[in-house]
C-alpha cells in the first residue's frame, strides 16, 4: 500500500455543513466527501484542473454510497481521509472515511468516477492522464453499488423544480448535491429530525441544464426509500435512503 496516495486532514463542522437539526447535514456529508476527494486528486496531480487545462478531459461522479455511524455535530473537528482504491481502466473508486477525536469511525463512503472527454464526452483511459496505477490501499467500503427499481408512476409523483442559475455547477449543468437536496426536499422537516440516515446511495444518470424542468418520483419500498429524477422521460438521478 501506498501511504502516498491517501490524503487526510482535520475538518471543521462549520455551519455551511450543518442542516436544522444542527448535526452535518445528509447532502452536506456528501458535499464534504466530494470535496475531500477533490483536494486529494489535488494532491495526487490528477484533479479536474489538471485534466481540463492539460488533457482536454474532466471527472465525472457517477455513483456514490454512504454509510452513517453518528453524524457529527457544529463546531465538532473531525479527521477526513480519502484515497483511490482500484483502476479499472475507464473508471475508478474512491473511498472516504470521517473519524471522530477519539478516532471513531463517523461516516464511511465509496465514489465511483470516470473520466470525460471535454468536447466529445466519451470515457478516457484512465491510462492516458495521470492517475495512480497500483499500490492502493485497502478499501474501507466493501458494500456493492446497487441496481434501483426503475417503474415510479404517476402515483409516485412529488413535485416539480425548474433549474435556476444558482444551481449551476462548473461544468454548467445541475451541481450533483443540488440532486441529492431535491431528492432529500420528498421529507418534511420534522420528518428528517425524528430520523437519523443509516445508508445513503445516489446514481448520477444524465445530466440537466438551467431552465429544464426536473420532475421527483418516490416510493416506500420495505425499509428504503427510492427516488428518481426525471427530464421529460429521462432519468438524470436515483437515489436510495434508508433511516435507523
Amino acid at each position: 500500500m501506498d501511504e502516498v496516495l491517501v490524503f487526510s486532514q482535520q475538518r471543521n463542522i462549520s455551519s455551511a455543513f450543518i442542516d436544522s437539526s444542527v448535526k452535518m447535514g445528509i447532502a452536506q456529508t456528501v458535499l464534504m466527501v466530494q470535496d475531500n476527494l477533490t483536494e486529494c486528486f489535488a494532491k495526487l496531480g490528477c484533479d479536474g484542473i489538471v485534466y481540463r487545462e492539460k488533457y482536454n478531459s474532466f471527472w465525472v461522479f457517477t455513483k456514490t454510497k454512504v454509510s452513517f455511524t453518528r453524524r457529527p455535530g457544529w463546531r465538532e473537528k473531525i479527521i477526513a481521509a480519502t484515497f483511490p482504491v482500484d483502476n479499472a481502466g475507464l473508471k475508478t473508486h474512491v473511498n472516504t472515511v470521517l473519524t471522530d477525536a477519539d478516532g471513531k469511525t463517523l461516516i464511511t463512503a465509496n465514489q465511483e468516477a470516470c473520466v470525460l472527454d471535454l468536447i466529445r464526452h466519451r470515457p478516457v483511459k484512465l491510462s492516458t492522464v495521470p492517475y495512480p496505477q497500483d499500490g492502493f490501499p485497502e478499501p474501507v467500503f466493501t458494500q456493492p453499488f446497487e441496481k434501483f427499481i426503475s417503474d415510479f408512476t404517476d402515483s409516485d409523483f412529488k413535485y416539480e423544480h425548474i433549474i435556476r442559475s444558482q444551481q449551476i455547477d462548473m461544468s454548467h449543468h445541475l451541481n450533483n448535491i443540488e440532486y441529492i437536496k431535491l431528492a432529500l426536499n420528498i421529507f418534511d422537516e420534522q420528518f428528517l429530525l425524528d430520523h437519523e440516515p443509516s445508508e445513503l446511495e445516489v446514481h448520477y444518470t444524465g445530466e440537466s441544464k438551467e431552465g429544464q424542468v426536473l420532475r421527483v418520483y418516490s416510493r416506500l419500498e420495505g425499509e428504503s426509500y427510492y427516488i428518481a429524477i426525471k427530464e421529460k422521460e429521462r432519468s438524470v438521478f436515483e437515489m436510495k435512503i434508508k433511516f435507523n
